[in-house]
């Protein structure tokens, strides 16, 4: 009666780590479940590449985490820090959204993965509540380790030309097996097992029975080759309530023992108690005194109802969304969480732009084939625009069945049934949700329900991202208006500069530079901060900035245009602050004057490679005191020096010392090999948003004379 355990339905894809990288830290730490996320260069979504003591089912909601979600591994790898969550208290007070999607008792932590200057991603670990109120030393350095040890190993495989990419899937690792025992003994004990008057049976971390005794299937009422490889709750009806399901997933996260009592029809109750190890589950069915409830009427049931995990995927996918910004968050999240957790193998949301439905976003079709739909008018006869025009669903199990509804229709996307959602808000279309499965689906009145319900959701989340996006793009319209569009041309100066908002939403960033010429061929440059992320501040940003200009051009020292700037921001009475650095280049002398208002020091790259920051004299801050004064430092600037002025977004995160960040950014600026400015402030920008998550503005211009000394 035993059958091999069914193959996960998120493994064979291949991992883009090895195995022991995370079985070893939970092997060291005592973890009952782990989760291992990569951090892909060009994305700010983490993806998990390895899971263990966990089905793949329950992981699925988890599989890619956007960088600034108010997740603990998100969090971990944002701060750089480790996050410790020691009580289901600690999980509903800082994450709410990660309990209610799993409302069980463990205990977390989260790490980030980082090494030689960059963050290649984070791991999660759990524990049962018996584990102890906090992290044991020893537990700490394992993690610390586990964490190192894929560091390494990333780094050496980038360093060799071929970076580990996260697979398509992540990769479960093998359940451990009990200890071994003597083959005899083990006859012996299947043998005692089948003389048992109770039912036995085991399930592995997926939830599929691996075993089960003759008792036991006299209890359920059914074969064992029915029930053998799959689970309970999806092959006996009067099993598949949510209820039961979730007992199931409390026993795999918390690892703790649970029961439910369930009623075989007509009228026999029996109990389950669940027994979890980090290998799968043993169960014990017994006979049940009759329910409390069983002397009441029956209630009128569904032809079928939706499982737990369909249950916890919609709360899933309805916090994340709530969460969600802008238009393309909310389309990154429908496709990361409906892709693996309900079942189909593509996706395509399409959104209603002036009188054409057009490709928002998709996943597991190819763009070849999106291109052929984008754009349709909304006079076409299709499946989408239907669903939009009619405000109706449509559910096709098979290709013959949507040909008979649209005989034009060609089978081009090898898949087997379609489900075609309108996305409609106050009696208002927004677009259509397109669900392809590669297996025939019979779509039950239930499933056509709870995708209706995920349409539903999606559509008001869409709603509130268009608005939100529009404010965004107001922002960033009057943001950008503020700053020079491009660079003057100033002779024997090569200038380049780089803006980077922070992605705080709407917020407005107070960041500003400006190359502004001068007589007799010298140029002043002005960088700063305005204290706040708002209208205020940005439109403070604006005046500060022509001020600067207004005395820059008369000739004034850098320390002068500080001084009268400060004067104007004090008569202001804003209540806000600001840094500043003034410098006045004078190429044809090969000299730079330069003064600050308690701004970052700039960098200067001599000729010879070597970089040094330029400590000069502190200023206090703009804004502060009327009568403050500012002196003024006049250096060398020889031809092929490189000096860079920088807001402090390029080199303060939280839990890095400042003053180490820039020493790193000053080895950067000497090993950045660069003939090109432009390409070298692209390299510094890598450079910072490598080392670790941006949490401010960026403002960076670099400058470099020309000509022989």
């Amino acid at each position: 009666m035993r059958r091999p355990t069914a193959p996960s339905p998120l493994a064979g894809s291949g991992a883009a780590l090895p195995d022991y990288v995370l079985s070893d830290g939970m092997r060291d730490t005592g973890a009952s479940v782990g989760l291992l996320y990569l951090l892909p260069p060009t994305e700010r979504v983490l993806r998990l590449v390895l899971a263990g003591g966990v089905s793949g089912q329950i992981a699925a909601p988890w599989a890619r985490i956007p960088l600034d979600a108010a997740i603990p591994v998100a969090d971990a790898v944002r701060d750089g820090s480790l996050v410790w969550l020691g009580s289901q208290e600690d999980v509903a007070r800082r994450y709410p959204r990660l309990g209610i999607v799993l409302p069980y008792d463990f205990m977390l932590a989260a790490a980030p993965i980082t090494g030689e200057g960059t963050v290649w991603g984070g791991v999660v670990l759990l524990w049962p509540v018996w584990h102890p109120p906090q992290l044991s030393t020893d537990e700490e350095e394992s993690i610390s380790t586990c964490c190192d040890r894929a560091a390494a190993i990333l780094h050496r495989a980038a360093g060799s030309g071929h970076p580990l990419e996260p697979p398509d899937e992540p990769h479960l690792l093998p359940a451990p097996h009990p200890r071994d025992a003597d083959p005899v003994q083990a006859a012996a004990a299947l043998e005692f097992a089948a003389r048992l008057p109770v039912g036995c049976c085991a399930l592995d971390l997926d939830g599929r029975l691996t075993f089960i005794n003759p008792a036991g299937t006299d209890l359920v009422g059914a074969a064992p080759d029915s029930l053998l490889g799959n689970r309970f709750w999806e092959v006996l009806p009067w099993l598949h309530d949510p209820v039961f399901e979730d007992r199931y997933r409390a026993a795999v996260v918390s690892r703790q023992p649970t029961s439910f009592t369930a009623r075989r029809p007509p009228d026999a109750w029996l109990r389950f108690q669940l027994y979890p190890d980090d290998s799968g589950i043993s169960v014990h069915i017994t006979p049940a005194d009759a329910h409390p409830a069983a002397t009441a009427p029956p209630l009128p049931q569904p032809a079928e109802s939706i499982g737990a995990a369909a249950l916890y995927h919609l709360t899933h996918l309805a916090t994340a969304l709530a969460e969600a910004a802008g238009v393309h968050d909310v389309v990154e999240l429908a496709a990361d969480q409906i892709v693996p957790a309900f079942g189909p193998k593509a996706l395509a949301l399409l959104t209603v732009k002036e009188g054409r439905l057009c490709i928002t976003g998709y996943r597991g079709y190819s763009p070849k084939l999106m291109a052929r739909f984008d754009a349709a008018p909304l006079t076409s006869d299709t499946p989408a625009v239907r669903a939009i025009t009619t405000g109706t669903a449509a559910f096709f199990p098979t290709f013959a069945d949507l040909k008979r509804a649209y005989p034009p229709a060609l089978h081009q996307d090898e898949m087997a049934s379609w489900a075609f959602l309108p996305l409609i808000v106050s009696g208002r279309p927004v677009g259509s949700l397109v669900l392809a499965y590669d297996r025939p689906r019979i779509f039950p009145p239930a499933e056509r329900a709870l995708l209706t319900s995920l349409a539903g959701l999606i559509a008001q989340a869409l709603d509130r991202a268009r608005l939100y996006d529009a404010k965004l793009a107001l922002a960033h319209s009057l943001q950008t208006g503020l700053l020079p569009r491009t660079l003057p041309h100033i002779p024997g100066i090569e200038a380049a500069a780089r803006y980077r908002p922070a992605g705080h939403g709407i917020d407005i960033g107070g960041d500003f530079y400006d190359l502004i010429p001068c007589t007799n061929a010298t140029a002043a440059v002005a960088i700063g901060d305005v204290q706040g992320h708002d209208p205020t501040a940005a439109a403070l940003m604006g005046q500060i900035r022509t001020a600067v200009r207004a005395h820059a051009t008369t000739g004034s020292t850098p320390g002068d245009v500080l001084a009268r700037t400060n004067r104007l921001l004090c008569d202001l009475d804003t209540g806000l602050f600001a840094s500043c650095l003034i410098a006045h280049l004078d190429p044809a002398h090969h000299r730079v004057r330069l003064a600050t208002a308690g701004h970052p020091p700039a960098l200067l790259r001599h000729p010879d490679g070597h970089t040094a920051p330029l400590h000069l004299p502190p200023g206090l801050l703009l804004g502060i005191d009327p009568d403050a004064t500012y002196p003024t430092t006049d250096i060398p600037l020889p031809p092929g020096a490189v000096l860079a002025l920088y807001t402090d977004g390029l080199v303060e995160t939280p839990g890095t010392d400042i003053d180490d960040a820039t020493k790193a950014l000053a080895h950067r600026l000497t090993t950045a090999h660069a003939e090109n400015l432009e390409t070298l402030a692209d390299k510094l920008l890598d450079h910072a948003e490598r080392t670790a998550p941006r949490t401010d503005d960026i403002a960076l211009l670099l400058l470099r004379p020309h000509g022989r000394p």
